[in-house]
């Protein structure tokens, strides 16, 4: 694997991070005084977003890493 293929995964991974600290931050920033169903249900969408971000970035680490234990191991 190229060195560009390699700083490719890592700049995915680098941003789906980043997409997944935008969405903890959006989900931390509807945990409100506002104690109402229509805010809870806004605060639950937020963290179901803020899950599948998750879900990404730790895709992207998986791939990113893979890539590495292919150049540095031969695995």
């Amino acid at each position: 694997m190229s060195k560009k293929q390699l700083d490719k995964l890592r700049l995915a991974y680098k941003k789906a991070i980043n997409k997944w600290v935008d969405a903890i931050r959006a989900e931390e920033a509807l945990a409100t005084p506002n104690h109402s169903m229509v805010a809870m249900e806004h605060w639950d969408a937020a963290h179901l977003k803020e899950h599948d971000a998750h879900t990404k970035a730790a895709e992207a680490r998986e791939a990113y890493k893979d890539a590495l234990r292919g150049v540095n191991y031969g695995i």
